[in-house]
């Protein structure tokens, strides 16, 4: 099992230095991938209508391609995540050119992960329809798929049309890794039909059952297993209790789980060394093997 960490973006700041640390000392310490989320704009909670979401333009979110841009240029090996990237409200192509871009700089480190989002607000200001977004991703990612493998592409659908063109440089990998966010049914059959594996946000194994017997059963429609499919858990770094943490990872071992990120915001840090501190914390409890 992978073990990698979530970017804490809205509670990290903004300097350069401590984000270089964060990514060279997670590299460091063994774990296996950084994950961040995504979030372009934020609404004002006293808006016309207002606003009740969690997100609003007090929330700092560094763009995930260009924050995973800098990290790559100061770490050799380790993986980026996005989890998730908002698909439906950004431009499919544009989308398989930065990925490849970053895919092709990093030396092939990054993974995909996608959903459609809850913020109407940002919709509205990229531009993009909130109603048709879960109809339009599923057409992104068959898209990104043949843009990312095919020199040229003719794709001809509802939402896209390109006409026998190509991105290039193609990315490493070919195609890039594409892991389905969510925990709907829409989004778990999805993840299923689609996807490379899935990031649902359960807080334990055992709120997941549910979830991961929809899994299967939507797989096993597919035609396809959990053999080479992966599914990825978050840890939350919570109280820094070891036995809180041993008792969720085995839960998750015995799930099938492929891959696990450490979550430390909403823990009270205020600084960056409080989040450095707790990923060193985790790292030691369970085991890690420090790198080179």
């Amino acid at each position: 099992m992978r073990v990698g960490v979530i970017f804490p973006q809205f509670e990290f700041g903004n300097d350069p230095a401590a984000i270089r640390d964060y990514a060279q000392t997670a590299e460091a310490l063994g774990y296996t991938h950084i994950g961040a989320d995504d979030h372009v704009i934020g609404p004002n909670p006293q808006r016309p209508g207002g606003w009740n979401g969690w997100v609003t333009f007090r929330t700092p979110f560094h763009e995930p391609f260009v924050l995973f841009s800098f990290m790559a240029s100061i770490t050799r090996h380790i993986e980026f995540e996005t989890c998730v990237l908002l698909l439906p409200q950004r431009q499919t192509v544009l989308v398989a050119k930065q990925a490849a871009t970053l895919d092709v700089l990093s030396a092939g480190r990054l993974r995909l992960g996608v959903g459609i989002g809850w913020n109407i607000i940002e919709y509205l200001a990229l531009g993009a329809d909130f109603h048709t977004r879960g109809r339009r991703v599923d057409e992104q990612i068959t898209l990104l798929r043949q843009l990312w493998t095919q020199p040229l592409v003719t794709f001809e659908s509802p939402h896209h049309t390109i006409p026998d063109a190509g991105i290039n440089p193609l990315p490493v990998q070919r195609p890039i890794p594409i892991w389905i966010g969510g925990q709907s049914e829409a989004a778990i059959r999805r993840a299923a039909r689609l996807g490379d594996g899935w990031m649902p946000l359960y807080p334990n194994a055992e709120e997941a059952r549910p979830g991961l017997e929809l899994l299967d059963r939507y797989l096993a429609e597919a035609g396809r297993s959990r053999d080479n499919f992966g599914l990825e858990a978050r840890i939350p770094f919570g109280e820094g209790n070891p036995t809180t943490w041993e008792h969720l990872i085995e839960g998750w071992q015995k799930a099938g789980t492929t891959h696990l990120s450490l979550l430390t915001t909403s823990c009270g840090f205020t600084s960056p060394q409080e989040h450095l501190n707790a990923l060193r914390h985790f790292a030691s409890a369970i085991g890690l093997s420090a790198t080179g």
